[in-house]
């Protein structure tokens, strides 16, 4: 009896701190909100990188791979935009065809000209031939981009000429329903090729890195996902005395029978 009364103290002592791992980000940090079978906003105008206004309800008539990033950016964006290029090179899909791309930039301040030049950078880097309007590379005005990333959970903070943001690709169905988001510049061919056959008949499906996402936590301020101990170690620590207190009750349950 009194041991178990430890073991409870000890579980009621770490309570407090695995809650504490568990509070909700301020809507003003940067972070991922996920939206999962919502739609995201199709109407609000952006420019191609052609200077042409569009829409990105006619763009996606198709399952739909959203990238947010900014073309100013040195860091990770290049990153993950040149990932997504080589995994849409290697993937058995035909772009234009089973999906379509969309590099989609939250910075007001990009222009048409160095969205064009990214897109030809990019393509490029596929390593196939690639459909340019399986493509595109989008800026908006402040309005439309701001709508357009609320609707889809992703927020993101400025911060000078640079911004905090978190690192995703958003997977639509061709409706616009958001049925997946992949979080990390690292992904491979089977994740995304996976996600895009989910897209296409509409299924929604939890965070393919969860377990990643659950792990670490976005520190926007050094622009990368760290460790976070508290939270893996309080987790830990009540399976290991659930699993405690059950071999416990096993053991005195055996020594009653006798």
């Amino acid at each position: 009896m009194r041991r178990s009364v430890i073991i409870l103290f000890v579980i009621l002592s770490i309570l407090p701190c695995r809650l504490y791992a568990f509070d909700a980000q301020s809507p003003s940090e940067a972070g991922i909100e996920e939206k999962l079978g919502q739609y995201i906003p199709l109407n609000e105008p952006f420019i191609d990188e052609r200077g042409n206004t569009i829409t990105l309800k006619e763009i996606i008539n198709k399952p739909a791979i959203i990238a947010p990033v900014y073309y100013k950016c040195s860091s990770i964006c290049p990153t993950l935009l040149s990932n997504l290029a080589d995994v849409l090179g290697r993937m058995k899909l035909l772009p234009g065809k089973d999906y379509v791309a969309v590099s989609l930039s939250f910075d007001e301040t990009d222009t048409p000209e160095l969205a064009a030049s990214k897109k030809r950078n990019y393509i490029k880097a596929t390593g196939k031939p690639f459909p340019a309007e399986a493509w595109m590379f989008l800026t908006g005005n402040a309005d439309s981009i701001k709508k357009t990333m609320d609707g889809m959970g992703y927020r993101y903070k400025r911060s000078k000429s640079d911004f905090a943001h978190p690192v995703t690709l958003i997977i639509t169905s061709p409706e616009g329903k958001i049925v997946r988001y992949i979080n990390g510049s690292g992904f491979l061919p089977f994740e995304l090729a996976l996600a895009v056959s989910e897209a296409s008949d509409g299924r929604t499906g939890g965070t393919i890195n969860r377990v990643l996402q659950y792990c670490f936590t976005y520190d926007a301020a050094k622009k990368r996902y760290v460790f976070n101990l508290l939270k893996v170690f309080g987790t830990v620590s009540i399976v290991f005395i659930i699993a405690f207190i059950f071999y416990l009750t096993r053991s005195g349950r055996k020594r009653g029978d006798k």
